[in-house]
């Protein structure tokens, strides 16, 4: 990737750790990431198109300091990943959290496949508030420790879901095989999340930073924190301008025109004043 800014990349998610391609790199690459770059989807929110070319990636994620949702991340990880010489490709899944196990759902989030060393692993950088922080080895069953969760990938006939254990159980987050899937793929995927009247990314504010020793999770304007360890607490933001301030300081998101984010929390009724 000619185009593709690496020193932009490591400055923006503030790393100088290994280069090389081995599993360390990937590890670290992959922690650190969703340490510095939040999950959000203030773009489709406020009705702006979301560009997934390499040059509007750049743009808003290096320049602007700005976050993303599934694609934007995925993408920017996997030219970051290419650029160092990693076999990477794209995969897409079929969101299963907060579904019946066997629902059909769209294939509406990206997640990456990597060889390395012979073996196979994924990698997620945005899967919002339970976005991996470690890549996983493709190895059905096995139970595997990441900085935060656990996570296990299990076989279910011609595909595989990836499970994280909450709190003693099990759940799924998506669904996903092996096809490879390609940038267009993602632009179609895209242009319904951020466009479409029955997109929940249009009505639903979601927010996300996975940081060493808890989680932020926003939806609308409730904020779950998880602690390493297990314990948690949720706390309901009243006002637009409380809601904006958290999105700041805590979650790390840069809001283009915070009057206009302000206006649209109220017009959609995620807060009342």
């Amino acid at each position: 990737m000619s185009d593709f800014d690496l020193d932009g990349y490591f400055a923006r998610i503030g790393y100088g750790g290994p280069t090389d391609r081995s599993l360390a790199t990937l590890g670290a690459l992959h922690a650190t990431h969703p340490q510095a770059i939040p999950f959000e989807n203030i773009d489709a929110l406020m009705g702006v198109s979301v560009g997934l070319d390499i040059a509007s990636l750049q743009d808003k994620i290096f320049r602007q300091g700005r976050g993303g949702y599934c694609f934007e991340h995925n993408l920017i990880f996997m030219h970051a990943l290419e650029a160092l010489g990693f076999t990477v490709g794209g995969l897409a899944a079929r969101v299963l959290w907060g579904q019946a196990d066997d629902a059909i759902t769209a294939r509406s989030h990206m997640l990456l496949r990597i060889e390395l060393d012979g073996r196979l692993y994924i990698a997620d950088v945005g899967f919002g508030g339970l976005t991996l922080t470690a890549p996983l080895l493709l190895e059905p069953g096995l139970e595997q420790q990441t900085p935060h969760e656990a996570f296990r990938i299990v076989e279910a006939g011609d595909h595989f879901r990836l499970q994280a254990n909450i709190g003693g159980d099990w759940r799924a987050l998506y669904r996903f095989d092996m096809s490879r899937a390609y940038e267009v793929d993602y632009q179609v995927a895209s242009h319904f999340l951020s466009t479409h009247p029955n997109s929940h990314f249009l009505v639903t504010l979601v927010a996300a930073l996975a940081l060493p020793d808890r989680r932020y999770a926003l939806r609308n304007n409730r904020l779950s924190t998880h602690h390493a360890g297990g314990r948690g607490e949720q706390r309901e933001i009243a006002t637009a301008a409380e809601l904006a301030d958290v999105l700041e300081h805590q979650l790390a998101i840069v809001i283009p025109d915070r009057a206009a984010f302000e206006a649209r929390l109220r017009k959609k009724r995620i807060v009342e004043t």
